[in-house]
């Protein structure tokens, strides 16, 4: 079985990046396997989990791949891909959203009532526009409770919280909240 590595690219959003990583990648007789990709205000972030022939050094690939994206000035960051940890405990998968105005340690609040419970943030998408608009600040927790997890003293914890912070929260099951927000 072929080693597995973990590729980050970071930089100014262009079109073609993709194209061009995985052209190198390609070249090199590496396989893509996993690619998240996003665009955050005007900066490209993508992770590629790769397998790679067991001839090929991690440090041959990295060179190949800052010659050729050096006009791109991509951050270009590779690691070894560990064996996965054991299986966390069985769990359902829950979706957590805020609303509200924006304000430093959001985030920060948020998860560490999330974390105090077991609970693992699986994804994690967080859109401020800034103002005080509530409609307009919105962060979308994915995340996955372990059944032995105090589901009512988690939502009563986040609740306070959210009140104090001035947003509205919402929990729901994650097949309930993509019912309720199909297109």
């Amino acid at each position: 079985m072929d080693p597995k590595i973990v590729i980050t690219i970071l930089g100014q959003d262009r079109p073609g990046i993709i194209a061009r990583i995985t052209r190198v990648l390609f070249e090199q007789d590496c396989n893509v396997e996993n690619v998240s990709q996003t665009i955050l205000q005007s900066e490209f972030s993508g992770i590629f989990i790769v397998s790679i022939p067991e001839t090929l050094a991690i440090d041959a690939l990295y060179s190949r791949l800052i010659d050729q994206t050096e006009d791109l000035g991509l951050h270009v960051y590779i690691k070894d891909l560990k064996p996965a940890p054991p299986a966390s405990p069985a769990g359902d998968p829950f979706v957590i959203t805020t609303q509200g105005p924006d304000r430093k340690g959001l985030v920060a609040a948020v998860t560490a009532i999330i974390a105090e419970h077991g609970v693992n943030v699986t994804n994690l998408q967080a859109v401020f526009k800034g103002g005080n608009d509530p409609t307009r600040n919105i962060m979308i927790y994915e995340v996955c409770i372990p059944l032995e997890t105090d589901r009512a003293k988690m939502t009563e914890q986040l609740t306070r919280k959210a009140a104090e912070l001035g947003l509205h929260l919402s929990i729901q099951h994650r097949r309930i909240f993509e019912t309720i927000n199909r297109i």
